[in-house]
């Protein structure tokens, strides 16, 4: 892949100060190159507006200088244009690669995006030690050992670890307590480990047991179930009922997680089923993953995209950027072709390093696969329209109620946490028409700058001081405003958050505050609104209960992050802040002092009759606790 310039943050092809829109992009366009690459357009902040790829950048850009015959969505992202990056690329498959990874990671408004990227849990079996043990794992794989999955979710794959446990009888333990056993543990005396921390089973009986692991794993379950048969009857036979009882027990294991296997397609080792389905304007796209011929759980993804977007077109981004953060298998069967198929699968093989088979199947099995993949694909959309269905009716409710323009499309509620002003956190949540928008909660770490210990007034003024200075800023997130802030107080936090919006000139943001009832009384709450008298709703109100929600889920994440805050600041002392005091000092000290007060009513000759400290180190520790001797 080549680059023009080096870096592609380095490149911003602009225009003079005065082009903006279609008149910037065509003095760009003379000095595009007639090759493959990837384009971003830019506002005036320098967000990123949207990230496209091109077999030829000349003849794909040239359609953004005649606005006239572009979509209302696209008319807009060229008026908004006032820079652009440009990248070139060998081939147009390395540019759908790093068009992919770009989008990823910038998350352009104007791109189809796929809102939910987690990682999946997969099953490791480690190396590097005698006896491997069987672990879950998630995130990059920095675990040495074998990895197999992807499982579609962390219920599955721990579902399948105690299955296996029990199949297997494979140790899950660390390493530092599997060297320091002297005895079996629980797994042992229930049947899940066969104990080899305490050589209750030989090293080369326990490669058995892994490599029977690892073959039922690749998909050669039918074969595992014939030994493990064979050697059950052999042990009847020789009248060793405890032995065959024990096969008897794996085998039922075995047989259990068969039991599970929903879907299962003949011929289809590992492969990801993709079918998608729109409806309404909204569209779910569900992946099957299949390994070693087992089905191994399905996720329900659905992507941000415009109404006028062709399902092939969303099919191939979602394709996209799902692989730039997992390993494409080796097949990958679709429920319709996208646009540039031959391009898609090329990115595949070079993303995976091997080929990659991109279908679309008209008959037989793996039709039938894609064919059970789309109807759970129109159930989920189904199930996410009504569910959206009903949220807008409460906020169409909510505008009714506090006199809205329309009915909200963001709405962010607040909340601060602490403990008499100590470890003070604010905490923004999020929610919207499809319901909280977690990926968007944030937390604020008060600095506490001129504000009193425990002041709320002022922790509020600074939370939404920062969150909104940092939107005025053109950060990517937080230049997204809310039409509603709902913050947890009274009159107190209402003139509070409304100071903060007059001085930043947001008048098109709507407070709302809610206070609690007498005694603190859920149910009996006051609501608060800029020039409108305080009033109440009936506890049974649908958008009372609907607020109240709102409400205690910022109490929720605000509480957990200052918990946590709290937590890690137990493991910590003033002696950490000590210049030139190490974990071995530090020991030394308090040896010598018993506490971190009797360090600091220490004298500098008894300072530096501690092993380790210096004359001029312990002139410095007295220093830290006396400032001005």
């Amino acid at each position: 892949m080549s680059k023009r310039p080096s870096s592609p943050s380095d490149n911003h092809d602009t225009a003079p100060e005065a082009l903006r829109g279609a008149a910037l992009i065509r003095s760009v366009l003379r000095t595009l190159p007639d090759s493959p690459g990837v384009y971003r357009m830019l506002d005036e902040q320098g967000a990123v507006l949207y990230v496209g790829k091109a077999k030829s950048l000349k003849k794909r850009v040239v359609a953004y200088t005649r606005p006239e015959s572009l979509s209302l969505r696209l008319q807009r992202m060229v008026r908004e244009t006032a820079s652009m990056d440009i990248v070139t690329t060998h081939t147009e498959a390395e540019a759908l690669l790093l068009e992919s990874n770009l989008i990823k990671k910038l998350k352009p408004r104007f791109n189809i995006l796929l809102r939910d990227d987690k990682s999946f849990p997969y099953v490791v079996i480690t190396s590097g030690h005698d006896f491997p043990r069987l672990v879950k794992h998630r995130g990059a794989r920095d675990l040495p050992g074998e990895y197999f999955g992807p499982f579609a979710s962390a219920g599955a794959v721990t579902e399948t670890l105690s299955i296996l446990q029990k199949a297997f009888l494979l140790r899950t333990c660390t390493d530092s307590v599997f060297a320091n056993r002297s005895r079996p543990c629980l797994l042992h005396q229930i049947r899940r480990c066969c104990a080899p921390c305490v050589n209750h089973v030989e090293q080369s009986e326990y490669a058995t047991l892994l490599d029977q692991a690892r073959s039922f794993l690749s998909g050669h379950s039918t074969e595992i179930r014939q030994q493990l048969v064979q050697h059950m009857e052999a042990h009847a036979e020789a009248l060793e009922f405890e032995q065959a009882a024990r096969l008897r027990d794996r085998l039922k294991a075995l047989s259990h997680v068969q039991a599970r296997q929903d879907v299962n397609v003949e011929g289809l080792a590992d492969a990801d089923v993709i079918a998608l389905y729109q409806a309404g304007g909204q569209t779910c796209i569900q992946v099957f993953f299949f390994r070693g011929g087992q089905n191994w759980g399905n996720r329900a993804y659905f992507p941000y995209h415009a109404a006028e977007d062709q399902s092939g077109a969303i099919l191939e981004a979602f394709a996209g950027q799902f692989y730039a953060a997992h390993q494409p298998p080796p097949l990958i069967l679709l429920s319709e072709d996208v646009p540039d198929h031959t391009t898609l699968e090329h990115a595949l093989r070079l993303r995976r390093e091997h080929k990659v088979d991109v279908r679309v199947p008209r008959r037989g099995s793996k039709m039938k696969a894609v064919e059970h993949a789309l109807t759970n694909a129109r159930e989920a959309l189904g199930r996410r329209m009504a569910e959206t269905s009903a949220q807008r009716t409460l906020l169409q409710e909510m505008a009714t109620v506090f006199a809205l323009p329309a009915p909200p499309e963001r709405i962010e509620v607040y909340d601060n946490a602490h403990i008499q002003g100590t470890h003070a956190v604010g905490g923004m949540i999020v929610a919207g028409p499809e319901g909280f928008i977690r990926q968007a909660y944030r937390t604020f770490s008060i600095r506490g700058d001129n504000i009193t210990p425990g002041d709320d007034f002022g922790m509020m003024r600074e939370v939404l001081a920062r969150r909104f200075r940092r939107g005025r800023a053109g950060d990517n997130e937080s230049g997204t405003y809310p039409d509603v802030i709902l913050v947890d107080g009274g009159v107190g936090q209402m003139n509070a958050a409304l100071g903060v919006l007059e001085s930043l000139n947001i008048n098109d943001v709507h407070l709302i505050c809610i206070a609690k009832g007498p005694d603190r009384n859920a149910g009996h709450e006051t609501y608060h609104q800029p020039g409108r008298e305080p009033f109440t709703l009936p506890p049974s109100h649908p958008v009372h209960y609907f607020l109240q929600r709102l409400r205690d889920e910022a109490h929720r994440f605000a509480n957990g992050t200052h918990r946590a805050k709290r937590s890690r600041a137990i493991g910590t002392s003033t002696l950490d802040n000590l210049p030139g005091i190490g974990p071995r000092r530090k020991k030394a000290l308090l040896n010598a002092f018993g506490s971190a007060r009797g360090i600091a009513a220490a004298g500098i000759s008894d300072l530096s009759a501690v092993e380790g400290i210096s004359q001029a180190l312990a002139k410095k520790i007295y220093g830290y606790f006396h400032p001005g001797r």
